[in-house]
């Protein structure tokens, strides 16, 4: 029996619309990451999941450990069902949430906010400034891993983050450490040119030939700024992790000795997306069925 006759039969009795989860290609792709993350943690990022029970379900499996929550609120929730390692993917200018978790002495041990600048930690300070008993609030740096070249005219991945050199990691990294109730745990850099953007696209073999020529330059450069980085970064604070990578990238990234952990998520579901790579394949594990009332 084939995915589309299981799909048909277990639905029989359902009037769409509706949503199936497929929990076996689930783990089959949960298990395809963690063969080719090589034995380095996968963090789980929860933006894409969408679904306590399907975050608790992956994150029981061995090779993943931690999660990369959406918002702080949805962090705040989380760490409030028991889940831990907490890990907010974007800066965060939510006030109120900022004070429950500086208020709060168990999401205060779990969860670690994002920062790229000193007027984030400037922002959170003011936020806080008002809680009794506040807790020491977890930090993490946001890494800028786009590829820039021809003396910056051509860019290619996300504008994550205005910190890019090691110099200035570092003189973040400082602006972290003189500021009383906060401690510097960990770094991140997302490089989406790789882990989001297919090297196998069809029919377009020039599109083809760029994409890997770029993406190979870009993994050579980023090698060595991410290393660079995290050395001048150590210097200062005592790191728990290095964050890096996506679904595409998974294999690539963990390769980088400064490297700790990566992250993923949207491939525990396999979209289509990820039909244009070369180095792994999935199946499809999330779909919708939608009713039709009418054929031309």
């Amino acid at each position: 029996m084939d995915d589309r006759q299981r799909y048909d039969r277990a639905t029989a009795q359902l009037d769409p619309p509706f949503a199936v989860l497929d929990l076996a290609a689930l783990r089959s792709n949960a298990s395809g990451m963690t063969r080719r993350a090589g034995g380095k943690p996968i963090r789980v990022a929860s933006k894409s999941i969408r679904s306590r029970p399907v975050l608790e379900r992956i994150l029981a499996m061995d090779g993943f450990a931690g999660i990369m929550a959406f918002t702080l609120p949805e962090a705040l929730w989380l760490a409030s069902t028991g889940l831990r390692d907490i890990l907010v993917a974007y800066p965060t200018a939510d006030r109120a949430a900022l004070t429950a978790l500086a208020a709060d002495t168990r999401a205060a041990q779990e969860i670690t906010v994002m920062v790229d600048r000193a007027e984030h930690l400037d922002f959170i300070e003011s936020a806080v400034a008002d809680v009794r008993d506040r807790h020491e609030i977890r930090i993490c740096l946001d890494i800028d891993a786009g590829y820039v070249t021809l003396g910056g005219r051509f860019r290619a991945g996300a504008r994550r983050s205005p910190i890019r050199e090691p110099d200035q990691a570092a003189d973040l990294a400082a602006d972290v450490a003189k500021r009383p109730g906060f401690r510097l745990v960990g770094l991140m850099a997302y490089e989406a040119q790789i882990a989001g953007v297919g090297d196998n696209p069809p029919g377009n073999t020039a599109l083809t030939r760029a994409i890997r020529l770029m993406q190979a330059r870009s993994r050579r450069e980023l090698t060595i700024r991410r290393g660079r980085i995290v050395q001048a970064v150590t210097q200062i604070a005592d790191l728990e992790f290095v964050n890096g990578g996506g679904t595409g990238s998974i294999e690539k990234t963990t390769r980088e000795k400064a490297v700790t952990e990566v992250a993923a998520g949207s491939g525990f579901f396999h979209p289509r997306l990820f039909d244009f790579y070369r180095n792994f394949t999935g199946r499809p594990a999330a779909l919708f069925a939608l009713p039709r009332s009418r054929r031309r």
